[in-house]
């Protein structure tokens, strides 16, 4: 069976990457790979880490008119990414537009509210309710825009997946018990995660920084 469990490869050195990956690779289902690594690699760097033989997570979080959006995604095509980014709050057509212009087999999800945002966050921006609340407006307008699922935290994956049963959930600001949550504000235990409907997680600093990444991992698993 598959892992759930994909890793956050954010750094921008190429090397080290691969490195990490080389480490991990039997006990992680996917990379993600994330706008740091893609600005300093583009797409030599993206079949550079697919070539180590694990599905690519292309987190790019796109967000402009709906024909921007559909050019950079079919220029994106070449790489056919297991998992492409677009922020749902981008509007129906551009989603629309985007899912159209993806290949087959890729899954478009639209990233619904970050998990470094809370209330006031979104006070600040001008939207009202709550980060739940706003999830589910946008995880309901993804769903009817035709792409594969979102991008949300594990505090509100639980009713987005109610929501929509047949969605694909990523569930990012995954920590484990006593893990650091850095910048996270919204954030649960794997295994929380996966109970409350999440389709896969995602998890960075907790096995890029460990001592041992390979190990990290395995622990992270035996709570699974």
């Amino acid at each position: 069976m598959t892992s759930p469990i994909w890793v956050a490869i954010d750094t921008p050195d190429l090397d080290r990457a691969r490195e990490i990956v080389a480490r991990v690779k039997r006990h992680v289902g996917g990379i993600k790979l994330g706008l740091e690594f893609f600005y300093a690699n583009g797409h030599g760097g993206i079949r550079t880490m697919a070539a180590l033989g694990l599905p690519i997570f292309l987190d790019l979080k796109l967000h402009d008119i709906p024909n921007t959006v559909a050019k950079a995604v079919h220029a994106l095509r070449v790489l056919s990414p297991a998992i492409l980014t677009v922020h749902a709050a981008g509007g129906r057509a551009m989603m629309e537009d985007a899912k159209a212009a993806a290949p087959t087999g890729t899954k478009v999800v639209g990233v619904t509210v970050l998990t470094s945002l809370d209330q006031s966050d979104l006070a600040a921006a001008g939207v009202s309710g709550n980060p739940h609340d706003q999830v589910l407006r946008l995880t309901a307008a993804a769903c009817e825009a035709g792409l594969d699922g979102v991008v949300c935290s594990g505090a509100e994956v639980a009713a987005a997946h109610k929501l929509w049963p047949d969605g694909y959930f990523v569930v990012p600001g995954v920590r484990p018990v006593d893990g650091d949550v850095s910048d996270q504000k919204r954030v649960v235990t794997p295994r929380q995660a996966l109970d409350r409907g999440a389709s896969i997680l995602i998890i960075g600093r907790p096995i890029t920084q460990a001592t041992d990444p390979d190990a990290a991992v395995r622990a992270i698993e035996a709570t699974l």
